[in-house]
């Protein structure tokens, strides 16, 4: 019996996820994989479902689990096997079927859960198809009156490779050779690095290629400055040009310049927008609101048009498909390209960077130098007790008689006589957090503005 409340810890706004034993186990995938086949008949989605898996070790008993849950209700599945999860994206888009995921993304060594998409690798949130998955777990997997679907095995790591060279004009095997460091992160880029960039001319510096599920080097979460130092220290050390680190299951890549320096995911935003509008002129491109002044400037000037998003995967896939946009982008580091299902990908978003290298012979921190303008806090997390509290005691100090506030998500500030600085604050959606993002146009400014709303918030 999967008792609701766990239920509610587990299924988030996006996908699945909690801890293997308690939370995830095979009892909850194999009803999790029968409420999907029953979700995905009620929404005459095609009756098979392609089904990837990453290194850790609960991964392949899970999605065992849930293949047999699938075929308990009649419904055949083809497993890719070891994939990332643009990987099953791609499997996803490829075949014009619904499919599954198992990974914890960059959660660690004792989480696991499910990534969901119907076919074509469009999205699936609480709102369109986890809450009515929650309520058929709950309710129990019914017996079906008829035969038990099968289940297949197909590769499709080659076909994922060929697909994502075929997105671009130039033969990367030419040209300028490149020294690249790659920090797999002990992660699923561990899996598709290797075939990817054996078709890149140039060196190759790997870093933890090796699978291994309790990542014995450090967290595969890219976002946090301290899992990047060894990419960083790689880089300097071997006079690399750029250095990419993969969260684990490598849907998110994030990158350093040849100093060794963090790439902002806003400028390689801007970059990849430049880069397609050159192809697409007057295209539209979707970013999320805590992206860089930079995005939307650079969109202008390209001839596109911007369209800001609330931040999240869901909002930007949705807008994505709605208004035929070309590109998304969002500052957490996923990317979402039209040509790819609308689905974001961390190996194409390094792609394009490669792509920006080989056509010229400046280093990675002067082509970016248009593109990152404005100087960043990155993303700062507040544990708070009263978020409300917390919000009021912003709005008093940031009044709106001397300053815009935007609530497309959470609270954005920014003086109505100035654009010099703005900031964000976002209530999470499941701890008690607030984050805080501050941008100005120099740094003094943006040390002065975090400092102060910290102090409201903290």
């Amino acid at each position: 019996m999967i008792k609701p409340a766990t239920l509610d810890r587990i299924i988030k706004a996006y996908d699945i996820r909690g801890l293997v034993g308690s939370e995830i186990n095979e009892e909850f995938a194999f009803a999790a994989g029968s409420a999907f086949a029953r979700f995905i008949e009620m929404e005459r989605e095609p009756g098979k479902v392609v089904i990837g898996e990453d290194m850790r070790p609960s991964s392949s008993p899970l999605a065992d689990a849930f293949s047999d849950g699938i075929n308990s209700q009649g419904l055949d599945v083809i497993r890719i096997g070891l994939a990332s999860t643009d990987q099953l994206y791609f499997a996803s888009g490829h075949l014009a079927l619904p499919g599954a995921m198992f990974t914890a993304s960059h959660n660690p060594a004792e989480y696991n859960g499910i990534k969901l998409c119907r076919s074509g690798a469009r999205p699936i949130s609480q709102e369109s198809g986890l809450g009515w998955i929650k309520s058929a777990i709950r309710e129990g997997t019914p017996i079906v009156n008829r035969p038990p679907g099968r289940s297949d095995s197909q590769d499709f790591l080659h076909d994922y490779v060929d697909f994502l060279f075929s997105l671009f004009e130039i033969d990367f095997s030419k040209g300028r050779r490149l020294r690249l460091v790659i920090d797999a992160g002990n992660g699923m880029a561990g899996h598709t690095a290797p075939k990817v960039f054996d078709r890149i001319s140039g060196e190759l510096f790997p870093l933890y290629f090796e699978l291994d599920g309790t990542f014995p080097n450090h967290e595969a979460n890219p976002i946090e400055p301290s899992n990047l130092v060894d990419l960083q220290d790689a880089v300097r050390r071997n006079e690399a040009d750029l250095g990419l680190a993969f969260d684990g299951d490598a849907d998110r890549c994030f990158l350093v310049d040849e100093k060794g320096d963090l790439i902002s995911p806003s400028a390689l935003t801007a970059l990849i927008a430049a880069q397609e509008l050159a192809k697409s002129p007057g295209a539209k491109i979707i970013y999320n609101l805590i992206c860089s002044r930079s995005v939307p400037e650079v969109i202008n000037e390209s001839g596109g048009s911007g369209i800001r998003s609330r931040v999240g995967h869901s909002y930007i896939k949705k807008l994505m498909a709605e208004n035929k946009a070309i590109f998304g982008g969002e500052h957490s580091g996923h990317f979402y390209f039209e040509k790819f299902w609308n689905a974001d990908s961390g190996m194409l978003a390094a792609l394009y960077a490669i792509a920006a290298l080989k056509a010229t012979r400046k280093s990675m921190s002067q082509i970016l130098t248009e593109y990152d303008r404005y100087c960043q806090s990155g993303e700062i997390n507040s544990k708070v007790d009263d978020v409300e509290g917390a919000i009021n005691r912003i709005l008093t100090t940031f009044p709106e008689s001397s300053h815009h506030h935007d609530r497309l998500d959470g609270l954005t500030v920014e003086p109505v006589d100035s654009t010099q600085w703005w900031f964000n604050v976002r209530a999470s959606n499941t701890e008690p957090l607030l984050r805080l993002n501050v941008e100005a146009k120099d740094e003094a400014k943006m040390v002065e503005i975090r400092d102060q709303v910290l102090a409201l918030i903290r």
